[in-house]
């Protein structure tokens, strides 16, 4: 039965006490490990974050993570904090209420997750330590440093941890070298979006699989070492990884997509026609390798390849070319090539992107690999799932590079991350005071009244000047929809009705003012909401003109085969009827005469000239479709190759029988 798979991740960046450092790395850390840790096609591990909590909760949930464990269990702890030693030499990892002076209180021993380690039940278990030890604290009156070296893996020498195999202690450094968070040691510097130098070796490797080292499908953890130690040791000489293994046989950490393709051998039958005297039989076996090339199972498909270049690298310049360019149709073909995220919040979820790998599963068989550390890439079962991190604001700009057997392709990925406020949406405009003051809220632009019509039978009559009426001008009239002057009197209150709120911001049930005529007021109407406005239809999309250059191509190759086609059979008949001219003369010296009478030369020099240009034509179809992947769309590429073969499957045949016609002819003249 097998096992769970389970990681706890313990970061502190922030310390009560005003002598230890805030670090910059350990957030980020957790989050980049835990992405990647926990990601169901690389870790697959159940991952639990801790960020500045204190000693006590820390140790509580070490020992709740290794108690009650079975053997089959796969268990990954990852400290990112200070290391402190006490003046005993002890070893301890400092929490957010860490004193310097009570670590034995206040902090969390190594020796307590040492023990922990050696009483649980898994028999796989990994302690990542991934803090600064001693002399990486500044100096001054509140200060914090060690009297002599701290030898981290010292602390966890003793006897067999875990039942005697399967675990492993990587630290990030040792003694007193600094754990390093990039270059930048500075105090009061600002907090920087890239974990350290170790967790961000740790987090790429696994990622992008390139600590498959073996590219067997799988991350073991001397592979996961190695692959740190060379990446760290290469961006800071000064800082050297180090480890303590007692292990019986490998333990992998995570999955890997860097499998490697071991090729299936070509039947017999096909290399026969591959090493065949006959030209024929040679192109056949170059079309029955393109077939086998589009194979679901790859290692077949990576034969074929194979087979493909060694007739490029030994057969005639005109096999080689063929070869060459059916070796060129498959490649690693992204859409889109460019992924722009546009303006994201900072601090705002990742955002998420799919790009789709198109062509057969041999193109699609590649793994990202970003060059920038805030560029994330995950692979999906039809592509690639892209997200970029939105903690730093800033212009991001950066390629994503996807390698594959079959060669290379780039995804150009774009962003913008912007402080929070700049993308608040903004505040709902105020509507009348609820009050019912009559004044509207000055932050918006006033908006004339809307016309009123005189009713056909003249207004009602009805009270003026009663309490609770609308007051208005006496004696006063207006053209029909000018709006009425404001009251002299500012501070005079009138009812709520009174007013016009605007007209597309009035609230639901709101009363339009009444209409006024002649200095009486007309009953107010009942309003009917406006219809929406209609929108203009949408152009239709146009694509561009350079992305139809490939399926133009292609169609002038197909009818230029097509004319070849019928040219070709009309020479075909004309040179049947020259020799069966020439055969009742009983000589050749007629054969002008013959072939002028049965119209041989014309079609025959039409067929072969309509020929050669189809095949050209195709060629640059081709060519242009693969130069530009990812520009076209998936029904114009598909269409674009189906011509182009057609037009080849007519026009090669239709050439050589044109051109072994035409050399007959004119040798069977010269002999003549």
């Amino acid at each position: 039965m097998g096992g769970t798979r389970d990681a706890l991740i313990i970061a502190n960046d922030s310390y009560e006490n005003a002598g230890l450092k805030r670090l910059k790395a350990p957030a980020h850390d957790a989050v980049a490990l835990a992405g990647v840790l926990g990601a169901p096609g690389i870790g697959g591990f159940h991952v639990d974050v801790m960020r500045n909590e204190p000693a006590h909760v820390i140790s509580l949930r070490i020992d709740d993570f290794f108690a009650d464990r079975r053997p089959a269990d796969t268990l990954v702890l990852h400290f990112s904090c200070h290391g402190l030693k006490s003046e005993s030499g002890e070893l301890y990892f400092a929490a957010r209420n860490t004193l310097p002076r009570r670590l034995a209180s206040t902090a969390v021993a190594a020796d307590f997750v040492r023990r922990r380690m050696t009483t649980t039940r898994a028999r796989s278990v990994v302690l990542f330590l991934d803090c600064c030890y001693g002399g990486a604290f500044s100096q001054g009156p509140a200060s914090v440093r060690a009297a002599e070296d701290a030898h981290v893996l010292d602390s966890f020498a003793g006897e067999k941890l875990g039942g005697g195999r399967g675990w492993a202690v990587i630290t990030a450094s040792n003694s007193m070298e600094y754990a390093f968070e990039g270059s930048d040691l500075a105090e009061g510097s600002a907090p920087r979006p890239r974990p350290s130098l170790f967790t961000h070796a740790v987090v790429q490797g696994l990622a992008t699989g390139e600590a498959d080292l073996d590219e067997d499908g799988r991350v073991s953890l001397d592979e996961l070492y190695e692959y740190v130690f060379d990446h760290v040791r290469r961006q800071n000489p000064h800082q050297t990884p180090s480890r303590t293994v007692d292990m019986q046989g490998d333990m992998y950490l995570a999955h890997s997509h860097r499998r490697r393709i071991t090729p299936a051998p070509v039947p017999d039958d096909l290399r026969a026609a591959m090493r065949s005297p006959d030209l024929y039989t040679r192109r056949g076996a170059i079309a029955e390798l393109r077939a086998r090339m589009e194979n679901a199972d790859l290692p077949i498909a990576m034969g074929a390849r194979e087979a493909l270049a060694e007739m490029v690298r030994k057969d005639i310049r005109f096999i080689a070319d063929e070869a060459q360019r059916a070796l060129g149709e498959i490649a690693i073909n992204p859409h889109p090539v460019r992924v722009d995220f546009g303006t994201v919040p900072r601090g705002a979820p990742e955002p998420h992107r799919a790009v789709r790998l198109l062509g057969p599963p041999l193109a699609r068989s590649c793994a990202p690999h970003p060059k920038d550390d805030w560029l994330r890439a995950a692979q999906t079962d039809d592509g690639l799932d892209v997200s970029v991190t939105t903690a730093k604001a800033g212009r991001l700009s950066g390629d994503l590079v996807l390698k594959g057997v079959v060669g290379e392709a780039m995804v150009h990925v774009e962003a913008e991350v912007v402080p929070a406020e700049r993308t608040a949406p903004p505040e709902p405009e105020k509507g009348p005071s609820p009050q019912g003051d009559g004044h509207a809220d000055a932050t918006r632009p006033a908006e004339p009244a809307p016309p009123t019509r005189p009713p056909e039978h003249g207004p009602p009559p009805g009270p003026q000047g009663d309490e609770g009426a609308p007051r208005v001008d006496e004696g006063v009239t207006r053209p029909l929809g000018e709006v009425p002057p404001s009251p002299p009197d500012e501070g005079a209150t009138r009812p709520l009705s009174n007013v016009p709120p605007p007209r597309p911001t009035r609230p639901p049930g709101d009363v339009p003012p009444p209409p006024r005529q002649g200095g009486r007021v007309t009953p107010p109407r009942k309003e009917t909401a406006p219809p929406p406005p209609r929108r203009p239809p949408s152009p239709a999309r146009r694509v561009p003109a350079g992305a139809r250059r490939a399926p133009v191509l292609a169609a002038v190759a197909l009818a230029l085969a097509v004319t070849a086609l019928f040219t070709g059979v009309m020479a075909a008949v004309a040179a049947t009827k020259v020799g069966e001219a020439l055969a009742r003369d009983g000589g050749i010296e007629r054969i002008r005469a013959h072939a002028s009478e049965n119209g041989l030369l014309a079609p025959l020099l039409v067929a072969l000239a309509a020929a050669v240009a189809a095949i050209v034509f195709r060629a640059l179809a081709r060519h242009e479709l693969g130069a530009r992947p990812g520009r076209y769309p998936e029904p114009a590429e598909h269409a674009t190759r189906a011509l182009t073969w057609t037009a080849n499957l007519i026009a090669v045949p239709v050439a050589i029988i044109a051109l072994l016609l035409a050399l007959a002819y004119f040798v069977t003249l010269g002999v003549a």
